[in-house]
């Protein structure tokens, strides 16, 4: 299941992660107590300020609990093989590239994906000098050094 976030927004209330997640707000406030995973951070006047990694968290606990059956022990252990990282086990949710050979090949992709942006960026450049000095300008901001 899918969880649907407003763009740019970074942290969330408890009633809305609720709604989100289907998971009611006490449940959310002791599953904090049993999983060291799930500490959202608190505001000045002390409301829970949920971060969409900690949402990431709530679901994969709700899977466990609820999907898998686990108990509370047993999600936590399951958790606690994972270092605290609910990343490998979203692979239930159905999240891409949650498998480490995948997420290699992501990442090698990013990263050829990065080179030719940058060589575009470069390549842009050049083409405005060129024009630039094609048009008898002193500039690529396509100014001129003549005055007016």
């Amino acid at each position: 299941m899918r969880y649907k976030t407003s763009p740019g927004k970074m942290y969330y209330s408890i009633s809305e992660v609720s709604d989100m997640t289907n998971v009611k707000p006490h449940v959310l406030r002791y599953w904090e107590t049993e999983f060291p995973t799930l500490r959202p951070k608190k505001n000045r006047a002390g409301n829970r300020s949920y971060r969409p990694k900690d949402i990431k968290a709530v679901l994969v606990i709700r899977d466990l609990l609820y999907k898998e059956k686990f108990t509370i022990s047993g999600a936590r252990k399951k958790l606690q093989e994972h270092y605290g990282n609910p990343d490998p086990i979203i692979k239930q949710m159905d999240i891409p590239f949650s498998d480490p050979h995948e997420r290699h090949i992501l990442l090698s992709i990013k990263e050829e994906l990065e080179e030719l942006r940058d060589e575009l960026a470069q390549d842009i450049e050049e083409v405005a000098a060129a024009t630039a000095a094609a048009m008898g300008d002193t500039s690529a901001d396509g100014t001129t050094g003549k005055a007016q």
